[in-house]
């Protein structure tokens, strides 16, 4: 019965060569489904491999062979006295050979199904997962890649934000990803990637899943540790009582102001979203406030309803300033603060620019050392590992937040929370913005922090709060 089966999908070449294809194809699945069980990291490749690929191929090598057999049948028909032959199978189901024809040809397609169906699951699950991502275009998506692992939401996966629950936005990201697939094979893309994604799924969609802005923090205290470019890198500490607020009661404050319920703010900007031209107030009494920047374009731009991510622009996409990496290395004891201007030196020769990540390493070994060497001939003799140790310190920190092949820089991505190193707040909260009545967005700083001590050696605060 099933030699008369294969027998009857394999009487032309492109019967065969589906049969072959199909064949040869489940053979690798399974194979290297067993492999995948056994423990063997292959990466992202394996898993495109075996659950996209050649699922792909099997489905080709399955319409193949009944292509195949109809072509086969036309080419008959046209033989002469070939015109009997029926250009389509004809099933009787009354002669027992055909019964068990038909019965092995719905086993078979029963086992395509199961196999076509967990192929598509383990597919799905594939797109979905953080390899994918950010390693299987690994030179596209390296600097994304890079900054979400070093970040809070490291182990929250790029689907979970970036796509969320449902079906519909599940299908448009995979429309999308088509067109980046296209582009990665062409070599089209942009360098650096641009920013912000216009068609990000809304913050409330996703963000709020597990945040919940409406829910009352109060404040947080924030000490912070910066060293001055002095022979002894003096540290200084700043003391912040940042008021994340939320709502409490029937009011909300602080903060998270921005996103109470009662509250909706609009505002049209540049396609950076650097640049607001106006902002839209809406109180829960319905009246609204405009305030508008008289210098800004009458028409043009984009107008959005405020949400998490236009504070929160790098929540999971960071990259540091040099002057605060070399900071929290110097804290952490990573960068030995002993070195004499080490903080100074080491700002120098990281905040610059390098082909590539190998050889910014070597540059930065060899101009600290050479420094001193240069200066300090005994320390550099009595210190090496020191000096060593600081110069991969300083290398790992180019490493992670530049990258010369996607044109990313220390300033390609600048962050809107606070406004150290981008207008940040300062977008709305400026002198620019006004209404026809000339009021002001409050610009005051107590609004979203009480500054208690200011880049000072020891704080009287801390002493206060941990004697």
């Amino acid at each position: 019965m099933f030699r008369n089966f294969f027998s009857s999908i394999t009487r032309n070449g492109l019967s065969l060569f589906g049969t072959g294809l199909a064949i040869a194809s489940l053979v690798l699945i399974i194979s290297l489904f067993v492999i995948e069980g056994m423990g063997y990291d292959g990466g992202p490749y394996l898993g495109i491999l075996t659950f996209l690929i050649l699922p792909m191929i099997f489905v080709v090598g399955l319409l193949l062979i009944p292509l195949g057999s109809f072509l086969y049948r036309r080419s008959l028909r046209k033989v002469p006295g070939g015109e009997s032959v029926p250009l389509l199978p004809i099933f009787d189901l009354n002669k027992p050979k055909t019964r068990n024809w038909l019965l092995v040809l719905t086993g078979a397609t029963m086992v395509n199904i199961v196999i076509v169906a967990g192929a598509t699951y383990k597919g799905v699950e594939v797109m979905e997962s953080v390899e994918f991502c950010g390693m299987a275009c690994h030179a596209v998506m390296e600097p994304e890649h890079t900054a979400y692992q070093r970040s809070s939401h490291s182990r929250v996966s790029c689907a979970e934000c970036h796509i969320g629950s449902g079906a519909d936005w599940f299908v448009k990201s995979k429309l999308d990803g088509a067109w980046q697939l296209v582009a990665v094979a062409l070599d089209i893309y942009p360098r650096p990637i641009p920013t912000p994604l216009h068609d990000l799924r809304p913050a409330r969609e996703t963000c709020e899943q597990c945040h919940w802005p409406t829910r009352f923090v109060g404040d947080k205290l924030s000490v912070r540790k910066h060293y001055e470019e002095d022979e002894a890198n003096t540290e200084l500490t700043t003391v912040l009582l940042l008021k994340v607020g939320g709502t409490a009661g029937g009011g909300a404050s602080g903060i998270h102001w921005h996103v109470d319920r009662g509250v909706q703010i609009r505002y049209r900007s540049d396609e950076s979203r650097e640049n607001v031209y106006e902002v839209e107030y809406t109180n829960e009494d319905g009246e609204v406030k405009l305030f508008a920047d008289r210098r800004a374009p009458e028409e043009g731009g984009t107008w959005r309803e405020m949400d998490c991510v236009d504070c929160h622009n790098r929540p999971s996409h960071n990259y540091q300033a040099p002057d605060a990496e070399i900071d929290v290395a110097i804290r952490d004891g990573l960068i030995n603060r002993t070195l004499p201007f080490v903080r100074k030196e080491g700002l120098r020769i990281i905040d610059a620019e390098y082909p590539s990540h190998e050889e910014a390493r070597e540059v930065i070994t060899a101009e600290l050392g050479e420094y001193y060497l240069n200066n300090y001939p005994e320390i550099a003799a009595e210190r090496a590992d020191d000096i060593a140790e600081a110069a991969i310190t300083l290398g790992d920190i180019y490493s992670v937040n530049v990258f010369p092949q996607m044109k990313v820089w220390w300033n390609t991505y600048p962050e809107h929370i606070g406004h150290e190193t981008s207008d940040g707040c300062y977008r709305c909260h400026g002198k620019r913005l006004r209404t026809k009545e000339r009021e002001q967005i409050s610009r005051d700083c107590d609004v979203c922090h009480t500054v208690l001590a200011e880049r000072e050696e020891n704080p009287e605060i801390l002493t206060q709060l941990d004697p």
